[in-house]
């Protein structure tokens, strides 16, 4: 009975072990999730406010290459 206690309490200190790295790797994807929303909203802020500016830009893709 003793054997089978120790092999449940290894395996419990393995599960909690498994589910801390686990924590850790959400808490860190949490993070990275974060940034790039942010960056992702910053970007898209950006992109309105060249847009308002009317900046008159060439749109590129309609024009013929120069080897034409």
């Amino acid at each position: 009975m003793a054997e089978s206690q120790d092999k449940i309490e290894e395996r419990l200190a393995y599960l909690e072990r498994t589910v801390d790295d686990l924590s850790d790797t959400v808490a860190r994807q949490d993070r990275e999730i974060a940034d790039l929303t942010r960056r992702v909203a910053m970007l898209m802020q950006r992109e309105a406010s060249r847009e308002a500016e009317g900046s008159g830009g060439i749109v590129l893709a309609d024009e013929r290459p120069p080897h034409y």
